[in-house]
């Protein structure tokens, strides 16, 4: 079963189940607190910090209860997305005329792709019944620069059966309260697997919490994750030009020591790490060496060349591809070179990023530092170090010659 069967199995379950409880007139539950997991403990909607006049999106909102104890005790303006529609009619015959509550009836990912991004998006148990690789891109777009994500998922089943190690579906069966059970194809994936989806995707993860079941008895455990969409914003898109066969590959040089970061400033406005294309039969230590030395005048040697791994994006039909590398020891001061496109080099420290880096320079700079709350397409990145190479231990090696 593919990941789109897999998502019409959830959406059929959710409309039998709502269907079952229209049949028998069941009423909607009030809740006075946001709760994360099964039960009435853990985190409550402090998680999701002051939302007073903040634009709220719950995903996947099911009754739409929560959504309206945001609004009427926290005094958040909020959107509440849910793709089934019994459980939809059953929200809106309940908090259809609640002020400050929107009822949408429609698909979560496209609904993200249409709407406004929100300051806040969170989904309690959502998550794991649409495909990650579908549902994260369109959540980096639908949050705002700094915007806040929450979501609770199951991590453990009653029966004690752990997440998966893999981004795939697989049957779980739910006792619904009041229906029959029903037979779902959920996500269950490690806190591993959910960090990389978020990280990949745009998206700094700030805490993970672990909701038990109040018997010891019971197997069953959720995790919530607390994440927020990356702030300084990546400037200048990239052509969607075919590239000459040999300048599809790129490099980026990330040299940082006790003075900062090496960035420069291209003539059309950007900021960017020193760096440019592979040149034909040239390895990708030596095409660091030099463009280094053709756009700072820095000499390296190509021994002192740390290659991160490959990042691949796209821009329109072109594939983009590009090897972030930290220099290690470097000779020289920065200086403009003539009839380059970048100059005016400068040290930054980290703490004192500012808007306006080139896309693949601050895809680069969340390779080497996955804390670096930049803002930047997402891109795919495939490792090349080795565990003496990772990024965080290659940060705290560098220095100047």
């Amino acid at each position: 079963m593919n990941s789109t069967e897999s998502e019409a199995v959830n959406a059929r379950a959710w409309d039998r189940y709502g269907d079952h409880h229209l049949r028998r007139g069941t009423a909607v539950p009030e809740v006075d607190r946001i709760s994360w997991g099964f039960w009435p403990s853990g985190p409550g909607a402090e998680v999701l910090g002051d939302l007073t006049g903040l634009r709220v999106l719950d995903l996947a909102s099911g009754l739409g209860k929560h959504a309206a104890h945001l609004v009427r005790e926290h005094g958040a303006t909020v959107d509440a997305v849910e793709a089934s529609a019994s459980q939809h009619a059953r929200a809106s015959a309940r908090y259809g005329d609640l002020p400050g509550l929107t009822l949408i009836h429609a698909d979560a990912v496209e609904h993200l792709q249409r709407a406004d991004p929100y300051d806040v998006i969170y989904s309690i148990h959502g998550f794991a019944y649409i495909n990650p690789h579908r549902l994260l891109p369109a959540l980096h777009c639908g949050l705002k620069p700094g915007g806040r994500l929450a979501f609770s998922v199951l991590h453990t089943n009653s029966h004690g059966h752990e997440p998966s190690l893999s981004v795939a579906p697989r049957t779980e069966t739910l006792p619904l309260v009041g229906g029959e059970s029903q037979s779902v194809e959920m996500w269950v994936l490690t806190p591993k697997l959910w960090e990389d989806i978020c990280v990949d995707n745009g998206l700094l993860l700030d805490g993970i919490d672990q909701i038990d079941a109040p018997e010891e008895a019971d197997h069953v455990s959720v995790r919530l994750y607390r994440a927020r969409r990356r702030t300084l914003i990546s400037s200048r898109p990239r052509t969607n030009r075919p590239p000459e066969p040999h300048s599809a590959l790129g490099v980026g040089a990330i040299l940082h020591g006790p003075r900062g970061l090496l960035l420069g400033r291209h003539r059309r406005g950007t900021i960017e790490l020193p760096g440019g294309t592979v040149e034909p039969g040239e390895s990708l230590e030596g095409a660091v060496v030099r463009e280094l030395h053709e756009e700072t005048g820095c000499r390296a040697r190509e021994e002192d060349v740390i290659l991160l791994g490959v990042l691949v994006d796209q821009v329109g039909p072109v594939v983009r591809t590009t090897v972030p590398a930290v220099v290690t020891r470097w000779a020289g001061d920065p200086a403009t070179q003539p009839d380059e496109s970048v100059g005016n080099w400068y040290w930054c420290r980290l703490d004192e990023l500012v808007d306006g880096l080139f896309i693949p320079s601050a895809q680069c700079l969340t390779v080497w530092r996955p804390d670096l709350a930049i803002d930047h397409p997402t891109a795919r990145f495939y490792p090349f170090a080795g565990p003496d190479q990772s990024p965080q231990r290659v940060a705290l090696t560098v220095q100047s010659a």
